[in-house]
């Protein structure tokens, strides 16, 4: 099996090494990554230069380019035939939420989706986590599970796993996106040369966090496994918008 693995947080990052490792003793892995953390990038395409593609000394190959980019370049330049899978991550940090709209980890997965190919995005919901064997070893079940059961069409996958010994996970848990209260404020800052600087806040509290979504089910220690999908059409307005411009 062939998979295609990228990231958000750079080729670098010790969570996609994780990642490279546990799935290589399943299935024929390649990693293109991008060249530096392009967190919150999203879906963006870099479409006003070429890219650039270059091998890091452990075989990773790294873009200078956000993640979409990365799985563009792949599936669309380097394999000669799709990759079989895409996954997306080990994140550090979860995604989660309206964090799905952002967040690079999961556009590189939606990438590959838009591209044919089934796609997953994993991250470990913790901010300061230096194991990542156990979100490993889960994206090495979903390999598994993807092997002996072959979805019949192409998919799209958010998981988000808790940051706890593989041994005490609760099941993988199907779920919706919750929603986050509005984000924190940006935070001001000056320069050594006096020039206004503004970070972007964090981001808010969990607003809709009930049974069935993605916080809940993290909180209590399940893998949270959503379902995405890429149309934006809100069809509940239709009839609202249609009679609004017939007047």
């Amino acid at each position: 099996m062939r998979i295609l693995i990228s990231n958000d947080d750079g080729y670098f990052a010790p969570g996609i090494a994780a990642l490279a490792l546990a799935l290589s003793n399943v299935a024929d892995v390649t990693v293109v990554a991008p060249e530096r953390d392009r967190s919150g990038a999203s879906n963006s395409l870099t479409l006003d230069r070429p890219l650039t593609l270059r091998r890091a000394a452990n075989g990773f190959y790294y873009v200078d380019g956000t993640p979409s980019d990365c799985v563009h370049l792949a599936v669309t330049g380097i394999f000669e035939d799709l990759p079989e899978m895409v996954i997306s991550g080990i994140n550090h940090g979860a995604n989660m939420g309206d964090d799905t709209i952002y967040s690079g980890t999961v556009a590189a997965a939606t990438e590959g989706y838009l591209l044919g190919v089934p796609s997953l995005a994993i991250s470990l919901v913790s901010r300061d986590a230096s194991d990542f064997s156990t979100a490993a070893q889960v994206a090495v079940d979903f390999v598994h599970r993807f092997m002996s059961q072959p979805f019949r069409e192409p998919i799209l996958l958010n998981v988000n796993v808790p940051d706890l010994p593989y041994e005490r996970l609760g099941p993988p848990c199907v779920t919706r996106l919750g929603r986050r209260h509005k984000a924190e404020p940006v935070v001001r800052g000056t320069t050594p040369r006096g020039d206004t600087v503004y970070w972007v806040g964090a981001a808010g509290r969990a607003a809709d966090a009930g049974e069935g979504t993605d916080f809940h089910a993290v909180d209590n220690g399940l893998i949270s496994v959503t379902p995405l999908q890429i149309d934006l059409t809100y069809t509940e307005q239709t009839k609202m918008v249609t009679d609004w411009l017939s007047q």
